[in-house]
């Protein structure tokens, strides 16, 4: 009897034959993709509308630093299109996110609980403030943080005293938790608030990976005491580097954009500053090509759309691998997608991606845990089944809302 077929992927100019163990995923890529003639990347910016007039009349009009038209504007689009009545623009992410956790009221010696599967930046915007992160399990619904296991373990950990919510097994007060909407998918919104109102605890939303999502028919950023925005280049909306705080309260707005103009108060001559801050504004040549991204945002959300559906057609097929979808009573932007394997297994799931990534396709793990980094081991947390069994079989395919043309 004559072996079966060895599938041979096209990769860039040469030819790749897979083991056969690896042919289905391939072939879902392929499927979905269609030919790699040169490298596809996880995520790639899109600029196609007026990017270029906005940045032209930036330059004109000499306005390139943090005091300028743009900003002011998109701002204003931020708050059009997320339903939040503030919107502050910011240098990036990891500062949105820095100045929020201080106006949430977090103090040096705090700690806030935070998912152990996250980018790094929502542990170090909570170092940053001289709190420490305190690492909290995931759901396997959303990817996101598990607001029932997270009431489970506050009843175990923690006590009311007249400072607040204390850890009893450190002693230090327990002052916020920050969920993270997970490659756009958010989390459960409203479990997650009922426990933070039991402990009476603010909710600061990492939502960096997730505008464009919406949860029971409301943005993503707009449920906690404050929420933040992230616009690096590999985001569906980019500002090259930026971020925003959003927020009902007209206050902390203020505030926000106090401490992140170096808290000058205005003054046509004088240079007076009230408080140690910081130089976070967000210049005017990043938020023009932001402007002109959010024009495009709805076509954008459309396509990557259309992706994430020819992924879950194309994964359907593969034994012991499933498309992640959006949670239920949300509607994702699908900023990632990712597939993840049926038993967790980091061995079979890197030989996916080398795979994957030879034929020319971009693949990636997730980020490691939190608290496995050198500077976050010795972190308070809680136990991690549901993150570690996902660090070890998620697996993210690339999402540029371009990829939507018919593959070749």
């Amino acid at each position: 009897m004559l072996p079966a077929p060895r599938l041979i992927v096209k990769a860039l100019d040469r030819d790749v034959p897979l083991p056969s163990g690896k042919e289905a995923f391939v072939a879902a890529l392929h499927r979905t993709l269609g030919r790699c003639k040169r490298p596809i990347a996880l995520h790639e910016p899109e600029f196609a509308g007026n990017e270029w007039v906005y940045l032209k009349d930036c330059l004109d009009s000499t306005f390139v630093s943090s005091i300028g038209k743009y900003v002011d504007q998109f701002e204003a689009m931020l708050v059009a299109y997320t339903g939040a009545r503030h919107a502050v623009a910011v240098v990036n992410g990891t500062a949105a996110l820095q100045i929020a956790v201080r106006l949430a009221g977090v103090k040096p010696g705090d700690e806030v609980l935070v998912p152990a599967l996250s980018f790094v930046a929502t542990a170090n915007a909570v170092a940053h403030c001289g709190a420490f992160p305190h690492f909290i399990d995931s759901s396997d619904a959303t990817l996101g943080l598990d607001p029932r296991a997270l009431s489970d373990y506050l009843a175990r950990i923690a006590e009311v005293s007249s400072a607040g919510l204390r850890n009893v097994q450190t002693g230090r007060r327990i002052a916020a938790i920050i969920p993270m909407h997970t490659f756009g998918h958010p989390v459960e919104l409203d479990a997650l608030q009922d426990v933070a109102g039991r402990f009476d605890l603010p909710v600061v939303e990492d939502a960096a990976e997730s505008l464009g999502s919406f949860y029971q028919g409301r943005h993503t950023g707009t449920f906690g005491t404050l929420g933040v925005l992230s616009f690096n280049g590999n985001k569906i909306v980019t500002t090259g580097g930026g971020g925003a705080i959003l927020t009902d309260d007209a206050e902390l707005a203020r505030h926000a954009k106090h401490l992140t103009t170096t808290a000058k108060r205005p003054d046509r001559r004088d240079f007076f500053h009230d408080e140690i801050a910081w130089n976070y504004r967000m210049p005017n040549l990043n938020a023009a090509l932001g402007c002109a991204q959010l024009e495009r945002l709805t076509d954008m959300l459309g396509r990557k759309r259309l992706v994430a559906e020819r992924y879950r057609e194309s994964f359907a097929s593969v034994p012991g691998v499933a498309f992640i979808a959006e949670p239920s009573n949300s509607r994702s932007n699908y900023w990632l997608n990712a597939v993840r394997l049926a038993t967790p297994d980091s061995v079979a799931r890197d030989a996916l991606l080398s795979t994957a990534n030879d034929a020319g396709y971009q693949c990636r793990p997730p980020w490691t845990l939190l608290h496995k980094l050198p500077m976050y081991v010795d972190s308070p947390r809680s136990s991690l089944p549901v993150a570690e069994a996902l660090e070890a079989s998620l697996i993210n395919l690339p999402s540029t809302a371009a990829l939507a043309r018919q593959p070749a």
